[in-house]
């Protein structure tokens, strides 16, 4: 089944309006406006109200990297938001940095659902959930707010910090926190013969380990995924694999999913989009779910 999925209950998060290579966002009761090489149409809001809106502004020096305008200098540099559905409740710490980014991924918050929703189904009184490529760790403190014994993988040690910022932050603690190159640390796992009920992907379509070690998607995705569903509980268990990269489609990670794992059952794939209030919607990525009755 091909799905297309927003997120549709997030009091401290709204996109405004995109067009124009831009978004328009507020996270909490700010609003922020950023590049976005997917939104290739017309804004909807005029220049006018775009501007009356925005309390920060980033301006690219390059395709990867810029600077933050604001609108008045008493706005900070950091800031928190809540996120809650009918499970779980958790806060994040946001921050500008200079690759444009904010600290959070709104769209995930689809996935976020369905992790904590699948954690609540398990008998397995403390599920174990393993989240690769983690940043600053939302779905990992999802997970642990639903119950479960939680890992959070990434190969940055500041974005981990940052995760475990968001951790105190929501009152939770004993995440357990690794700073690796994420196929490294499933091989290891698959050598120690560790099992997990859930596991998390959300890699990106470029990155380094800490060791330099180099992940370029459509090179290393199968060997990643045909390592990973053998760490999988084969009782109860969920599986969530996200990509951003503009040459994938939901059908090749379908056929990602089905070739390395041929008994799945309840596959789920689609496209994540962002709904706009303005009346656009904005895709944000691909995903491919799965989980035990």
């Amino acid at each position: 089944m091909i799905s297309l999925l927003t997120p549709t209950h997030w009091k401290d998060y709204e996109l405004l309006d995109c067009g124009d290579f831009e978004k328009l966002e507020r996270f909490g009761n700010l609003v922020l406006s950023r590049p976005e090489p997917q939104a290739v149409w017309k804004k909807t809001l005029s220049p006018q109200e775009w501007k009356k809106k925005t309390h920060i502004n980033f301006k690219g020096r390059s395709a990867t990297s810029g600077e933050w305008l604001k609108a008045d200098k008493n706005v900070p540099d950091r800031w928190n938001v809540n996120y809650k559905n009918d499970d779980i409740s958790i806060n994040l710490r946001l921050g500008l940095t200079s690759f444009k980014h904010v600290g959070v991924f709104p769209e995930q918050a689809v996935n976020w659902d369905y992790i904590s929703s699948s954690i609540k189904k398990f008998k397995t009184p403390i599920p174990k959930v393993l989240n690769l490529f983690a940043y600053t760790g939302a779905a990992s403190l999802v997970a642990k707010a639903a119950g479960a014994d939680t890992t959070h993988v990434d190969s940055i040690k500041q974005v981990v910090n940052w995760a475990n910022e968001n951790q105190e932050l929501s009152n939770l603690k004993d995440i357990r926190w690794v700073v690796e190159d994420a196929l490294k640390f499933v091989k290891r796992e698959l050598k120690r013969g560790k099992k997990y009920n859930g596991i998390i992907l959300d890699p990106p379509a470029f990155g380094h380990g800490p060791n330099g070690e180099k992940w370029k998607l459509e090179d290393h995705i199968q060997e990643m995924m045909h390592d990973v569903v053998q760490l999988l509980d084969e009782e109860e268990h969920f599986l969530i694999l996200n990509t951003y990269s503009l040459g994938f489609s939901s059908v090749i990670v379908e056929n990602l999913i089905k070739t390395s794992f041929p008994q799945v059952k309840n596959l789920e794939t689609g496209e994540l989009y962002l709904q706009a209030t303005s009346g656009i919607k904005l895709p944000l990525g691909v995903f491919g779910k799965f989980r035990t009755p």
